[in-house]
């Protein structure tokens, strides 16, 4: 581990703008995750809650499904589940009481859809699919995309659990707002996956912070911040405060990495690295997962206890992730 924060706090942490590129791939010590593998059909998921993602998620791909195809099917299923307290129902409230969703999706063409700040729908991500797939845009927010997933459909619903209101109520006695690293390890879900074509797509859904400002937006809905794709090189999604990632455009930072011969595990350590040399990132979790074309992977957190779920090569496991933090 020592080595791992010797080399971002040494010969990455300190390159800038255009040199970052050649520094890293010039002080590349062929570091790769130790729990990397290569090939295909594989999923990735952040954190417990993708462990039943990636089944669903897999069970697409081993039929001979397609990336999109899984990565959709993958993530509605914390959507739907109330206990995970951080996506679609049973999400966790901003101040006011009202469950807000963000979401994402990315295919193997580089075609994209988006909701944010959508209210009363369980599963953003397949209308952020149907923006994708039937209109001209990538995003569509607020009155706006609720608008549009009644039209096409969606079923109008109370999303607010008795669970989720009665830690809001309990919040509201004294209404501090501050974000609390891996509270009970659930938070956004990003889900990575590559099929048997070896075509990659992406997809990104959260409630959000919990009791954020009403309207607040994330890094989850955004293209090339909570998840990007290029099926030339790999892709990545994010978890943890968004503000952070947004700031940074992590998600496409890293996959440029890769394309540059970056590994995986290397491209994830220095979209930290540019977290932690300019925001306060003692206070905040933000985790990376990203995956190559030939199959291997690599994940990076700034704190501790981030862990993601990887199924490959027949087997679905929880992994801890490497952390700057010690």
């Amino acid at each position: 581990m020592s080595n791992r924060r010797s080399f971002i706090k040494g010969g990455v942490l300190g390159a800038i703008g255009a040199t970052i590129i050649p520094k890293l791939i010039s002080t590349k010590t062929s570091k790769t995750n130790p729990n990397s593998q290569k090939g295909f059909p594989m999923v990735i998921s952040t954190w417990e809650h993708g462990m039943a993602a990636n089944v669903a998620a897999m069970k697409v791909l081993r039929n001979g499904g397609k990336a999109i195809d899984a990565v959709e099917n993958g993530v509605k299923i914390p959507e739907a589940d109330p206990e995970s307290m951080s996506v679609g129902l049973g999400g966790l409230p901003d101040r006011e009481g009202k469950v807000t969703l963000d979401a994402c999706i990315m295919d193997e063409t580089g075609n994209c859809g988006s909701v944010s700040f959508l209210q009363h729908i369980k599963h953003p991500i397949s209308v952020a699919r149907k923006i994708m797939d039937e209109t001209p845009h990538v995003m569509l927010a607020g009155e706006g995309a609720l608008k549009f997933a009644l039209e096409k459909g969606f079923p109008k619903e109370d999303l607010l659990t008795e669970k989720a209101e009665k830690r809001w109520k309990e919040w509201l006695k004294e209404s501090e707002y501050k974000p609390i690293i891996n509270v009970e390890n659930h938070d956004t879900i990003g889900l990575l996956a590559l099929d048997k074509n070896g075509d990659i797509s992406g997809a990104c859904t959260t409630s959000g912070l919990s009791w954020k400002m009403h309207g607040r937006v994330g890094d989850s809905p955004v293209i090339g911040a909570g998840m990007f794709v290029d099926n030339e090189v790999g892709g990545c999604c994010a978890t943890g405060v968004g503000e952070a990632v947004l700031k940074t455009l992590g998600s496409f930072l890293i996959v440029e990495l890769m394309r540059q011969g970056a590994s995986p595990q290397e491209a994830c350590e220095e979209g930290i690295a540019r977290i932690v040399k300019n925001q306060n990132y003692k206070d905040m979790q933000i985790g990376y997962l990203a995956i190559n074309k030939k199959g291997e992977h690599g994940a990076y957190a700034v704190h501790p206890w981030f862990n993601y779920a990887l199924h490959q090569g027949g087997e679905n496991r929880m992994i801890d992730a490497f952390s700057y933090l010690t």
